[in-house]
């Protein structure tokens, strides 16, 4: 009796590969951070687990991702807490872009399956987790100083924001898409497709999250202005590496996000760099 082999989408060895890159290195960092905290009786290892345990179950009781998305979710949230611990914690930022972003993709989501664009009711995977957190939590490794790293992690975080809710909000709102490249109307769904009211909806939310982010970590004005602007730079690089190397088969849609992330975080740092503290 023959078996029924699982299908792939295309290119799926790069949604692994970004886990293998973002899950050890999460886990290493873990460790390290919390034998160090160990030896010192420090108490943000039970803050830690009790924050991780509560976004967890908050995510499963939301149905927003898998049992796997929930895991690496978890890493990304440790990492956050273990990095910027205290009230001033970038968790602040996490929690409005979920709280932004399940509103989004929750949004007319019967306009969305008539349109076949709508998520799938088992939530996200871990693989997309990784594509839009994984940069965040990899900007908390202490390669720079606190406050260049708190403009990378808010500055990913800002345009995984800006990302979904363009993408989900301009479905809903946008009408026909136009694709990055040519500005020709494509169908709604198309990689690199863009709309005036969900590029407007994505420069929102970058907004919200860089002044979550000013709020949090007592940004100045123009520290505020470098996480919003990397943020909305990172949105419009996601539309136009869709509308290229994704369209080309080249890239998938999480490797697309990663690359997206990952700009807005190495710009937002690089210019923390140089506008200092």
């Amino acid at each position: 009796m023959r078996q029924e082999t699982r299908f792939r989408p295309p290119l799926y060895w790069q949604s692994q590969l970004l886990l293998l890159i973002v899950v050890p290195v999460c886990c290493i960092w873990i460790f390290f951070q919390t034998v160090e905290a160990w030896e010192r009786r420090d108490p943000v290892l039970v803050q830690t687990a009790g924050i991780c345990i509560f976004f967890g179950l908050a995510v499963w009781i939301a149905r927003a991702g898998t049992v796997p998305a929930i895991f690496t979710g978890v890493l990304v949230t440790a990492c956050l807490y273990l990095r910027f611990p205290g009230r001033e914690t970038a968790l602040w930022c996490l929690v409005a872009m979920l709280t932004l972003t399940l509103a989004a993709t929750r949004f007319g989501r019967k306009h969305k399956e008539k349109l076949g664009v709508a998520e799938r009711p088992s939530g996200r995977s871990a693989a997309q987790v990784a594509a839009n957190l994984g940069v965040a939590a990899l900007a908390c490794l202490p390669a720079h100083a606190p406050w260049v790293a708190a403009a990378g992690v808010c500055a990913a975080l800002s345009e995984s924001t800006a990302d979904t809710l363009s993408s989900e909000l301009g479905q809903v709102f946008g009408g026909r898409p136009r694709l990055m490249t040519t500005f020709r109307p494509v169908a709604t769904g198309t990689d690199g497709g863009i709309t005036l009211a969900g590029t407007a909806c994505g420069c929102l939310g970058a907004a919200t999250i860089a002044a979550v982010s000013a709020w949090t970590f007592h940004f100045n004005l123009k520290s505020g202005i470098n996480v919003f602007s990397c943020g909305a730079l990172g949105l419009f690089l996601d539309s136009l590496l869709g509308a290229t190397l994704e369209r080309r088969g080249l890239l998938n849609n999480d490797a697309v996000n990663f690359l997206s992330t990952l700009a807005s975080a190495l710009c937002a740092e690089r210019i923390a760099g140089l506008l200092g503290r």
